[in-house]
């Protein structure tokens, strides 16, 4: 079994997978989306990676704002959390995201990934972001 890491944008998704062993994520791929609205093929190709990778748990990014508050993208993810539990039955957990788009970009600018490179990798980059640190905090907490 694996941990998929989601980080849910307007126009994108990014996917990332865990190792079996919940050491290490790694960004898998990233679901673009026609309207922001429109879920039914961003539900349908996730519930495809979830058969793939034999996924037994999903992690989506919370964007909180930067003093903790909830806004508008934090109730649309959480709207997006519950179809994709009633959709494949499988407990969806939020993470907060809080930097990780900001951590993403910095770690490509440090391994020397051109800026437009960086762009189209960031929604992948920053979904595995979002995995590590629940793994990272899985392993601490036991």
């Amino acid at each position: 079994m694996r941990i998929m890491g989601l980080d849910l944008g307007s126009k994108t998704v990014g996917v990332a997978i865990s190792d079996t062993l919940f050491l290490i994520a790694q960004g898998t791929e990233i679901i673009r989306r026609k309207e922001e609205n429109k879920l039914r093929r961003t539900l349908a190709r996730i519930e495809e990676l979830i058969l793939e990778y034999d996924v037994g748990e999903i992690v989506l990014g919370f964007p909180k704002n930067m003093n903790a508050t909830e806004g508008e993208r934090a109730a649309l993810t959480k709207e997006f959390q519950g179809k994709l539990e009633r959709r494949t039955g499988l407990p969806v957990l939020l993470w907060d995201e809080r930097l990780s788009t900001a951590a993403a970009d910095r770690a490509m600018i440090e391994a020397g990934i051109r800026r437009e490179d960086r762009t189209e990798r960031m929604d992948k980059v920053a979904a595995a972001l979002i995995l590590q640190g629940y793994l990272d905090r899985r392993r601490m907490t036991g």
